[in-house]
């Protein structure tokens, strides 16, 4: 499996800097935080794209995702949602990602409403990815938590230029056992989001193998599987301002995620 980590650990950092962090800490690529108050977003020009693409070669760490905020099962008309899908594809397309990242959004309102706009919005999504490459991850998140809620949705859609994110946090919010989550969620597994927190509802990022995630079960079980994608670790200090700088935390997040790796191997 190969190591990447989030930019939203490392909010306001230029793109240089993490393109040098990655690569110093010995990881094979990075998710893009996709936001105005970012270094990247659909509103980079042609040569900002460019600048960005040739930053992260020189590295030599690849560009993982565009970690967009689209809200595919949110009430209110489908061709706002599409634009940012677009927009956010024709990016990735630009500077190499190979995925984009978008949330469920669903509120509290009826659960089959959200599910028919998901699946809508996810089958015109699954056209226009098929004709620019990179492949929109809809994350286990919000008013979808689980791997079942999610596989819900994608299985309607179909495999192919849609699937899922795994994010570990909350299929495990959501009292799903790791392997049901993969169960659900392996026919569509673009990749792995893990971290650490100290419970349910205590939620700000630990440091590695300090808190309640089952990452050992997890990784073990994508290894029984054969499955040897991604694994992001996130860090949301945005979110957070009381956790540590993530920059100093890098290396033992490669090394006990090669731990895991190694003990599931």
């Amino acid at each position: 499996m190969r190591l990447a980590f989030s930019t939203l650990g490392v909010p306001g950092m230029s793109i240089p800097e993490v393109a040098r962090l990655a690569s110093e800490n010995g990881f094979h690529g990075v998710e893009l935080r996709a936001h105005p108050e970012e270094p990247v977003h659909p509103g980079l020009s042609l040569n900002e794209r460019v600048e960005l693409v040739e930053e992260f070669k020189a590295a030599d760490v690849s560009i993982l995702t565009v970690a967009g905020y689209a809200k595919v099962a949110a009430p209110g008309d489908d061709e706002p949602v599409l634009a940012e899908i677009r927009a956010l594809l024709e990016l990735a397309r630009d500077i190499g990602a190979r995925y984009v990242r978008v949330f469920p959004g669903g509120g509290e309102g009826s659960t089959a409403r959200a599910d028919a706009r998901a699946v809508r919005r996810l089958s015109a999504a699954a056209a226009l990815a098929a004709g620019m490459g990179p492949r929109v991850l809809l994350e286990t998140h919000d008013s979808h938590p689980t791997g079942g809620d999610v596989a819900r949705l994608l299985d309607s859609v179909g495999v192919g230029p849609v699937g899922a994110l795994w994010d570990v946090m909350h299929t495990w919010r959501g009292e799903e056992d790791p392997a049901e989550s993969l169960r659900h969620l392996a026919p569509h597994l673009g990749y792995v989001q893990v971290k650490d927190i100290a419970a349910a509802e205590k939620t700000a990022p630990l440091p590695p193998g300090a808190g309640v995630l089952p990452l050992a079960e997890v990784v073990e079980l994508l290894s029984r599987s054969g499955w040897d994608g991604w694994l992001c670790w996130e860090y949301e200090k945005r979110w957070y301002p009381e956790a540590p700088e993530l920059p100093a935390l890098l290396p033992s997040v490669r090394e006990h995620l090669l731990r895991l790796l190694a003990a599931a191997a």
